[in-house]
């Protein structure tokens, strides 16, 4: 988008304010004082501009237009070029103009001067002492020893392909990210499940019944994106004629997009979707094509549960490049036309779905079978007392979702004649759970039934069809004796791994009980605050007195660099390089770049800078340059060895290699876009062959078989349990703490914060001023709580007995159910001024470990809790 003259005019009527404001912000004439007519008369006559860039403070990278006077920004508003947010921001996008002059911000790179563990006193350094501190800690680490010695935690990353990769694999540093208390324990179901990488969308273009599964629509955005694209979404969908049912403890949630709420007991989902499967099984309602055709439920399976398989020699490529033979196994179906069994990829086979067989005297069953039999006693009269929900809602449900699933039915898109499934769920955060990889797994199964998966109007769950690197190794899980890097990869406690700084944190708390390799000494922490944002607290401030050096890039002295940094390097806010930033809604892909509005404030530097600078000091800086070459994907235009780019000119190369004139593209239109994603690009039916040949795991063979080698290996059962091929139902960890421990625990994110860094902007603080607990008016009442009330809440860990505490306030919500309190995230902070005494962290009643994490090592966020009044 050009910025036109019209563009100029519109919201010119903020320009006075905004250089009223403008006035009290560093480096401007008559900063600070009450300014006089002469001073006022000089401002009305400084220069306007404007910069494409886009939003830093979000998730989803909105692309906005900074409006400058001055060489300083004045104003945000959203670019109408740009798929995502068509034009708008949210307060968040809006209001991060005040973290680019937020006076508390680090503004020089600061280096310790007194111990560790406690309020930290600090002395002003220049960038080459800092880097050259942070350089000589990594360097004293033997390159072949980093992986186990060195780590580098990130919060959310702006720019994976210069910090993830790059920086990482050139140090050969142990990455550590934030997946694990998002929403990976999705990820890691549908990986294994289907092949593709997220969790739970619809395709809001063609969906008419959609499962709103714990979406917090109105504060956490959803599967991949924000607020703003997912709103804009649901409300035309619901102008066509969606149906949305909302299964969660609250109502609020929802907002008024709901139809239908069934107020679900927390942790209960998996009972409820093998309850849908029980109906819809019961009733016909399966896509029997789509099962045959491209699921492994046809596979045959052994009286042990693993599948019947046949031993064939191939050629494989070794890491080398060259061609070795290997022994595969391969799955055996019934054929129905030779009567027997044969192997499943044979030529002209046509599959048994259903039955039991014997061949060559072992009885064995198919897939589907196995399910009819695992559902048959999951009736919603046994979800109901489990969920506390009418059984008949259950079944209302299902019924519903078979007959809006038009089994059979087909649709032409871009020309491509697809089956029309319209019916999908949306769900997201909700799967950080104990149970939630098993319950997002029977949520896809409920899916797999209908036909729905990358079906029109179906379940989706990546934005394109991209069969993901987790594919393969799924289908083998590597089970690995000892000993185990820190997040215990591949180990016999969690085979899959989703990388969770927590449990880094009991395993450097008891190395010998978790097998652990070796102790990790050095870290760098990118734009994350583990010591407030991460669960279980007190296990991540005791792990972080064992370390030996902790640097950390970030705009702000967070809590964790205030106790434990040795040294901080300034980062900027938004006045930085930084991409490639994706910028699809699902439907239209589009790309753009981070363009500094703005140079950056005070001594502060972009984070790319800093790596390249830091990369150089390590001596380490063509490898880096190297990586970035091969993740950018440049060739024409590859960034040369030997010296050190400017930022600019890496993304003026990356522009170039697209065919673009140049990164000049971005600085004058701002978005690129490359036009509608078509239908052989979006649905996975649409691949030649459908879904890359691939057969989704309706039975999880891989599972059972991890569990075995879990087994062998001497793992308890708490480790092992989840590990099994169907989702099977068993009782939460949380459920055995005492019974005057007798509410659950949940969190939600607030609709005016994101990561710590918006909880800083004074606008968005004023909404949202303290922590609170949501807590249903009668349950409060029948404690005698008042709403505005002082609480005390004390979590209990059910294996271990320990007891935590925190203080606030109560706030009365009628739609949340009465055996559930909420906790928001984004409070607890007490370095910078304007969030101090404004109530506790979550993160400090939520445990970590067995039995607080699912069986893919992600965490939960659900424990039992009393409240009292204070």
């Amino acid at each position: 988008m050009r910025a036109s003259r019209r563009t100029v005019l519109k919201g010119g009527g903020v320009l006075g304010a905004g250089l009223f404001v403008t006035r009290l912000l560093p480096g401007w004439p008559g900063g600070g004082s009450d300014g006089t007519a002469e001073e006022l008369a000089e401002l009305a006559q400084l220069n306007e501009e404007f910069v494409h860039t886009t939003c830093w403070i979000g998730k989803q990278d909105c692309s906005m237009i900074a409006r400058k006077v001055n060489g300083r920004v004045v104003k945000f508003e959203g670019n109408p070029d740009n798929p995502r947010n068509r034009g708008t921001l949210c307060p968040k996008g809006i209001g991060q103009i005040q973290a680019i002059y937020d006076p508390a911000r680090v503004k020089t790179p600061l280096v310790r001067t007194n111990e560790k563990g406690v309020t930290g006193t600090w002395k002003q350094a220049t960038w080459e002492e800092a880097l050259t501190l942070v350089a000589n800690k990594v360097k004293e680490i033997p390159e072949d020893d980093r992986s186990k010695h060195l780590i580098w935690q990130k919060g959310r990353s702006k720019a994976k392909d210069f910090y993830d990769d790059a920086f990482v694999k050139a140090t050969g540093a142990l990455k550590l990210h934030h997946g694990a208390f998002c929403s990976d324990a999705g990820y890691r179901a549908m990986e294994l499940t289907t092949g593709l990488h997220g969790v739970l969308h619809p395709d809001f273009r063609h969906t008419r019944y959609l499962l709103s599964y714990g979406w917090d629509a109105m504060n956490g955005g959803g599967n991949k994106t924000c607020q703003i694209t997912w709103h804009h979404q649901l409300i035309e969908a619901r102008e066509r004629g969606l149906k949305m049912v909302h299964i969660d403890p609250s109502r609020r949630s929802a907002g008024p997009f709901a139809d239908d709420w069934l107020p679900i007991r927390p942790g209960t989902d998996m009972a409820f979707f093998l309850a849908l499967a029980n109906v819809l099984v019961e009733n016909g309602y399966v896509d029997t094509e789509y099962l045959t055709k491209h699921s492994n439920a046809v596979s045959l399976a052994k009286a042990d549960g693993t599948f019947l398989t046949e031993t064939r020699t191939v050629t494989v490529e070794n890491d080398d490049g060259e061609e070795e033979q290997e022994e595969v196994q391969i799955e055996m179906v019934w054929d129905t036309a030779s009567g027997g069994a044969v192997a499943i990829d044979t030529e002209g086979v046509q599959p048994a779905l259903e039955g039991s067989y014997t061949v060559d005297g072992v009885s064995v069953k198919t897939g589907f079978e196995l399910f009819k039999e695992h559902v048959a006693s999951a009736t919603p009269e046994w979800a109901a007392e489990l969920c506390d929900l009418p059984a008949n809602e259950i079944r209302k449900v299902a019924m519903e979702m078979g007959e809006a699933a038009l089994i059979g039915s087909t649709i032409v898109v871009d020309g491509i004649t697809l089956p029309y499934r319209p019916v999908a769920i949306m769900g997201y955060h909700v799967t950080q759970q104990e149970l939630g990889f098993q319950a997002c797994r029977a949520a896809a199964l409920v899916m797999m039934l209908l036909g729905s998966i990358e079906a029109v109007g179906g379940q989706r769950t990546d934005y394109t069809w991209k069969v993901y690197k987790n594919w393969e190794p799924f289908g083998d899980i590597s089970v690995k004796e000892g000993p185990y890097n820190p997040y215990l990869k591949a180990s016999k406690f969690f085979p899959i791994n989703s990388n969770n700084s927590s449990i880094v944190a009991h395993a450097m708390l008891d190395p010998e009980k978790y097998e652990l390799e070796a102790m990790p000494k050095v870290m760098i922490i990118h734009h994350a605050n583990p010591v407030i944002a991460f669960p279980d607290q007190k296990a991540i401030i005791d792990s972080y007195k064992l370390f030996e050096f902790i640097a950390i890039v970030d705009p702000w002295l967070s809590e964790t660099a205030d106790l434990f940094a040795d040294v901080v390097l300034p980062a900027a806010t938004i006045e930085k390089y930084e991409g490639v930033m994706s910028a699809t809604d699902q439907y239209n892909d589009a790309k753009a770049l981070r363009i500094p509005p703005m140079d950056p404030l005070f001594e502060s530097r972009g984070d790319i800078d800093i790596y390249l600078d830091l990369c150089e000091k390590i001596g380490i800086l063509d490898k880096y340059i190297e990586v970035v070459n091969k993740e950018l994907k440049l060739e024409e235009y590859a960034i040369p060895l030997g010296t050190r780019p400017e930022v600019r000119d890496i993304f003026d190369r990356w522009s170039k290699e697209q065919g673009l004139e140049g990164i000049e593209f971005f600085e004058r239109e701002g978005v690129w876009q490359k036009g509608p994603v078509t239908a052989d690009k979006f649905y996975g039916y649409a691949q030649d062959p459908p879904f890359d040949g691939n057969r989704h795991r309706f039975y999880g063979e891989s599972l059972l078989r991890a569990q075995n080698d879990m087994k062998d290996l001497g793992a308890g059962e708490i480790f092992w349990r989840l590990y099994t091929p169907f989702p099977t139902w068993m009782t939460a960890t949380l459920e055995g703490s005492p019974p005057e421990y007798d509410l659950y625990l949940i969190s939600r994110k607030l609709m005016e914060f994101k990561q710590a860094r918006s909880t800083f902007i004074p606008v968005l603080n004023e909404l949202a001023p303290r922590q609170f607990l949501e807590m249903n008016t009668q349950a409060a009442k029948d404690r005698g709580l008042d709403d505005g009330d002082e609480v005390v809440i004390e979590s209990q860990n059910a294996l271990t007995g320990e007891t935590r505490q925190v203080k606030t306030i109560v706030r009365h919500l009628e739609t949340m159910r009465p055996d559930t309190v909420c906790l928001p995230h984004h409070y607890g902070f007490f370095t910078n001024p304007i969030t101090k005494d404004q109530g506790p962290s979550g993160n400090t009643l939520f445990f970590s470990g067995e039995g607080y994490v699912s069986n893919t090592a992600d965490q939960s966020f659900h424990v039992k809790v009393k409240v009292s009044k204070a």
